[in-house]
C-alpha cells in the first residue's frame, strides 16, 4: 500500500471565536465590550496540522464536522494550508464544534460546544486511511468522546501497521483525567502533554514523580512547560531546553500546538530528541508573534524569517 502523507491527523474540530480587548471579566446579568474579533480556524489539531503543513509535510485530517456554515470556514481554512481533507466526515446528524475564546494578555477562558467532534468513532479510522501515512499524530482525546475508550485500540493498530505515532491529550474539561496509560503509551512513540496535564494524568505533585510512575510502560514523553521550556524524557534521563521569550506576545492561542508541529517536523526528518525538543520551542515561540493559532505560519520562508529577525535563530 502506497503512503501518500507524512502524517495523518486524527482530531476534533471546531471555529474559534476570539474576543480581544475585553473590557473586564464577563458576570451574570452584565455585559461588557470586547474591542476585537477573530473568527477563524480553531482545534487544537487543525492548527496542528496546519502549521506542520506549512513547514513542508504531506498532512491529511481525520475528523467529523457539520454541515454548515462553520465547517466551510474549517475546511477552507486546512485547504488553504494545503492539508488534505478528504477524510474529515460531514454529518446532517451534528453541529459543527465551536469555541468562543476570552483572550486576557498571556490567559484566556474557553468555552466550546463540542457538537460533531464528539460522535467520530475508532471504526471511522479504517486501516487503509491509516496506511496512506506514515505517521499518526492524535490531538484533544477528552473532547473526543465517541472515541476515547478505543484510543489505545486505534494507536495498537496504527503501530501494527507501521506507522509511528504521537499523541497530545490537552485539557479534560470534565477534570476527570480517565484515561489508561499503561495500556495507550506502550503504543505512543511521543507523548505531548503540558506541564498541567502531565501531573492530573499521573496524579502527581511534581514532573519527576510522574515520570516515575509512567516510566515501565511509556516511550518518548514531551512536557510543555510554557516560559519555562520544554522537558523530554527520552526513556533514561530527564532533559530541559529553555523557551524562546517573546516580548511582544500578540497571544498565546495555538503556542502548544505548534510546538507539536515543531517537534514532529524535526522527528519525522530523524533529528535527534534534543533538537525536536529545540525547534519544538522556537516554533511555539513563533506562535505568539501574531493573533490566532495558525497566522504566523503562511509559508515555510515566513516562518524562517521570524526565527530568524525575532529570535535570532536560524531553522
Amino acid at each position: 500500500m502506497s503512503m501518500l502523507f507524512d502524517v495523518l491527523v486524527v482530531g476534533e474540530l471546531n471555529v474559534d471565536i476570539i474576543l480581544d480587548k475585553i473590557q473586564g471579566f464577563p458576570e451574570i446579568g452584565k455585559e461588557i465590550l470586547s474591542k476585537e474579533l477573530n473568527v477563524t480556524l480553531g482545534s487544537s489539531s487543525a492548527i496542528f496540522a496546519s502549521n506542520l503543513s506549512s513547514l513542508e509535510n504531506k498532512v491529511a485530517f481525520m475528523g467529523k464536522i457539520g454541515k454548515d456554515n462553520f465547517s466551510s470556514i474549517i475546511k477552507n481554512s486546512l485547504e488553504r494550508k494545503k492539508v488534505n481533507t478528504d477524510y474529515i466526515i460531514s454529518s446532517e446528524d451534528y453541529k459543527t464544534g465551536l469555541t468562543i475564546v476570552l483572550n486576557y494578555d498571556m490567559n484566556r477562558a474557553n468555552v466550546t460546544f463540542p457538537g460533531a467532534m464528539e460522535h467520530l468513532l475508532e471504526k471511522d479510522i479504517t486501516d487503509a486511511i491509516l496506511g496512506q501515512a506514515k505517521h499518526l499524530h492524535l490531538s484533544s482525546i477528552f473532547l473526543q468522546t465517541g472515541l476515547i475508550k478505543d484510543v489505545a485500540k486505534l494507536f495498537q493498530r496504527a503501530k501494527k501497521l507501521g506507522l509511528s505515532t504521537s499523541m497530545d491529550p490537552q485539557w479534560d474539561p470534565s477534570e476527570k483525567w480517565e484515561l489508561n496509560l499503561s495500556e495507550l503509551l506502550p503504543y505512543v512513540d511521543i507523548f505531548l502533554p503540558n506541564t498541567e496535564e502531565f501531573k492530573y494524568l499521573t496524579n502527581s505533585p511534581d514532573i519527576a514523580s510522574g515520570i516515575e510512575k509512567i516510566k515501565s510502560f511509556s516511550n518518548v514523553v514531551i512536557i510543555k512547560d510554557g516560559e519555562k521550556g520544554a522537558h523530554l524524557w527520552d526513556t533514561k534521563k530527564l532533559i530541559t531546553k529553555p523557551a524562546f521569550l517573546n516580548e511582544n506576545v500578540a497571544d498565546c492561542i495555538g503556542a502548544g500546538d505548534s510546538f507539536d508541529a515543531g517537534f514532529i517536523n524535526e522527528y519525522l526528518k530523524g533529528a535527534d530528541l534534543e533538537r525536536c525538543l529545540e525547534v519544538g520551542n522556537i516554533i511555539g515561540a513563533i506562535n505568539t508573534t501574531a493573533s490566532g493559532g495558525t497566522t504566523a505560519f503562511e509559508n515555510l520562508k515566513l516562518v524562517k524569517e521570524i526565527a530568524k529577525n525575532k529570535f535570532s535563530y536560524h531553522l
